[in-house]
């Protein structure tokens, strides 16, 4: 009846609004009936579907210039609704009412004062978030919670019976219970002391409502199996004979992992030969993880609700437990291992003209790391002879990679050559160095048959037209093409032609033309900004980054819950041949290709503050210091400079003190007043480091050579005899001299 309500009031000519006509409308007539439907309308009001006018005339919210949406709060106070992919208000500070971010909001529309809606909200609809990580500190009563997210400044009070056993500077996870009069909490979670080693990195995980640790007991409604740690003890670390039935024996055949030097959970092994024709027989073997997490056990469910493993500068939380993880799952050497292989025919023109999808059995030989076969590939004779078995093999894989490389490239596939940085840490958790992420030839092959990999299965379930879940990458929106190419025209870099219709191999281009500039990095990371982010769906849509019109993931079931889904079918449909299961597999892929996307996304922002609190830490022990950089991204407020190491800080525009600078948006470039002196992308510049805020996870810098912006304090005596001061009096108080306490 809800849809039914809508769609009545959608209708603008339709009169007879009121509450008992509407109710008489759809017949709910019976005194049962008709508060049945009072209490349906007052829900849908609740919802922010319906709004009531002040003639007590029902319709819906737009119709009456009202909006919903979910807030975006900035740090400084103000914020935007999004009520649909093209609309945003902007809301001040002053008419936000106490909603916060993440919140659903009913919002009016009010006269703007430029260019872009404005609005205020009206009320909140629903909460968006309850639980926040914070410090507990003392108040003048109670304590209260300084909570980390800057985008959250108000105080969460606690009193003594929900403290909990948490004191003054400890890290909390705090639960909401009140907003009003006053903002008043539960402690649910105490993390640790602020000063203990690894809390300021649990701190951010719990933040984004991660679990660290594997429940005992879950899903207790499944029979027989109570909880995840059961079920992971009934599982073997062998491999059993009679297990080994319907695979196909390939333990003869010449199989190496290669994964970095403290990698654990080795889910995919290489195997590779030429064939009599000239052909290259390529195996990728992915550890057979559906055999063991089957749907809907416990292990599942969590793999469902965890989405992704999570690897932090210390750390690894991973999507499987332990056992499974790094061992029965994992494809460490001299060992029987279940996998699911997909073994290609490549020609020598890196066309796949046949391909095998099957369950198997593997032993592989070596576990190598990327750092040794680099040494055997640039010719390092020691670690050549203590691999010699594999040597040819190698060189094999670094033919083939380059010549399926070859073939990307003619396609158009755009390689983001985007620095990324390694925080180092001791066994505190202290950052001791930052080091820029290398890509040897080694990572490169690798990447090559994974990819090679994904994408025919990808084909092959497209063609079979079953269920099926894919990893897509859509087209980059207009709006977005058109900021870049004015970016990069001040860069030298002039684009022709149509925006609306672009290929890949355009956009690669570019990035080509600027290799071996100082730009370069500037230029693949602003592309890849400007690109729609890459998610999982039922449909086939393509990978434009790749140039690639079928792409999924595959390799790695161990820690993406996708590619375990991929398993699944893989399973049902190509080895059991269950097409039973079809109608079940269309409703649940939706379902967990958006659960997916979220939890990956959310993992990639907890990777990324880590990242970032870690390096303002690190800088912290460098104040004062001097270092060469290049401006990366220019604002009205100033602009970011990258350092060698990929740190960046902000020279703020306040910092700028030889002239008064105007931001100039189309050339994105800041101007002086005076002199014409630019700040631009790409520009050299020295900078000192002023100022770090591991909480904010900011790092500010001030250029090398202008005078400082310091503020001299200077103490005016107006009178240098002592005041007596008269003891408080009893009696009334005169409150006209008291000064006004702020509300909050």
């Amino acid at each position: 009846m809800k849809e039914e309500i809508l769609q009545l009031l959608e209708d603008q000519t339709y009169t007879r609004r009121k509450m008992d006509e509407l109710a008489e409308h759809f017949g709910m007539t019976s005194t049962e009936d008709y508060i049945t439907f009072i209490k349906l309308i007052n829900s849908m009001e609740d919802e922010g579907l319906i709004m009531r006018s002040r003639l007590n005339d029902y319709y819906l919210i737009n119709q009456l210039h009202f909006y919903s949406g979910t807030v975006q709060m900035n740090k400084k106070g103000f914020a935007f609704v999004k009520v649909d992919e093209e609309r945003e208000f902007y809301i001040h500070e002053n008419n936000m009412k106490d909603a916060f971010d993440k919140d659903t909001v009913l919002i009016e529309k009010i006269p703007s004062h430029g260019s872009r809606e404005e609005g205020r909200v009206v009320r909140v609809i629903k909460r968006g978030q309850m639980r926040y990580v914070g410090e507990v500190k003392r108040g003048k009563r109670d304590c209260y919670v300084d909570v980390d997210d800057a985008k959250f400044n108000q105080p969460i009070f606690v009193d003594s019976a929900h403290l909990h056993g948490a004191v003054p500077g400890h890290k909390v996870v705090v639960e909401i219970k009140t907003y009003k009069p006053q903002i008043k909490g539960n402690i649910v979670k105490v993390i640790g002391h602020r000063n203990d080693p690894g809390v300021d990195i649990l701190s951010i995980v719990h933040a984004h409502d991660v679990d660290i640790e594997f429940p005992k007991e879950v899903y207790e409604q499944i029979e027989a199996i109570n909880d995840v740690m059961e079920q992971i003890e009934n599982i073997p670390d062998y491999v059993r004979e009679e297990d080994k039935v319907g695979r196909k024996d390939i333990r003869n055949w010449q199989t190496v992992t290669i994964d970095g030097e403290d990698a654990k959970d080795l889910d995919d092994a290489i195997s590779l030969k030429k064939l009599a024709n000239g052909h290259y027989q390529l195996g990728v073997h992915i550890a057979d993880v559906s055999y063991y997490v089957t749907e809907g056990s416990p292990l599942d469910k969590e793999a469902v609700k965890r989405g992704t493993s999570i690897y932090l500068v210390d750390r690894v939380i991973p999507m499987l437990p332990h056992k499974l993880s790094n061992g029965i799952c994992s494809l460490n050497p001299n060992t029987d291992r279940y996998t699911i292989s997909c073994i290609m025919e490549i020609d020598n023109n890196g066309e796949v003209v046949n391909h095998d999808i099957q369950p198997t059995v593997i032993h592989s030989s070596y576990r190598m790391t990327y750092n040794n076969v680099n040494k055997i590939l640039d010719g390092d004779v020691h670690v050549q002879q203590q691999y010699q078995e594999v040597v040819p093999l190698f060189f094999l894989m670094q033919e083939l990679a380059l010549l399926l490389r070859s073939k990307r490239d003619e396609r158009g596939a755009i390689d983001f050559d985007v620095n990324e940085a390694k925080v180092l840490v001791d066994d505190k958790g202290k950052p001791i160095d930052i080091v820029p992420r290398t890509r040897g030839a080694s990572d490169k092959i690798i990447e090559e048959f994974m990819l090679r990999a994904n994408e025919t299965v990808a084909q092959h379930f497209k063609w079979m037209d079953l269920p099926f879940i894919y990893r897509v990458h859509e087209h980059p929106k207009l709006k977005k093409l058109q900021q870049f190419v004015s970016i990069v025209k001040p860069l030298g870099y002039t684009i022709k032609g149509s925006l609306e219709h672009v290929y890949p191999n355009e956009l690669s281009a570019i990035v080509d033309a600027s290799k071996g500039t100082e730009e370069h990095t500037i230029i693949s990371t602003l592309l890849l900004r400007c690109m729609q982010k890459a998610r999982y769906d039922r449909q086939c849509l393509g990978h434009f980054g790749l140039a690639d019109e079928y792409y999924t993931h595959f390799t790695s079931p161990i820690r993406r819950y996708p590619d375990l889904l991929v398993h699944r079918c893989i399973r049902n449909f190509l080895f059991d041949q269950n097409y039973e299961a079809t109608a079940h597999f269309e409703e649940v892929i939706p379902l967990l290709a958006e659960q997916s996307s979220f939890r990956e996304r959310e993992a990639i922002d907890i990777e990324r503050e880590v990242t970032d609190m870690k390096m303002a830490e690190y800088m912290s022990y460098h104040i004062g210091e001097e270092f060469e950089g290049m401006i990366s991204s220019v604002t009205q407020f100033g602009f970011f400079v990258e350092l060698p190491n990929t740190i960046d800080g902000l020279v703020h525009m306040t910092e700028l003190t030889d002239d008064y600078y105007h931001y100039d948006e189309k050339n994105l470039m800041l101007v002086g007043e005076m002199t014409g002196k630019t700040y631009k992308l790409s520009d050299k510049v020295k900078v000192k480091v002023i100022s770090c805020s591991k909480k904010d996870r900011t790092i500010d810098f001030e250029l090398v050579g202008q005078k400082a912006r310091i503020k001299k304090k200077k103490t005016i005596q107006i009178n240098d005899k002592k005041v007596k001061t008269n003891p408080r009096k009893k009696g009334k108080i005169n409150k006209s001299k008291r000064f006004p306490r702020k509300r909050r």
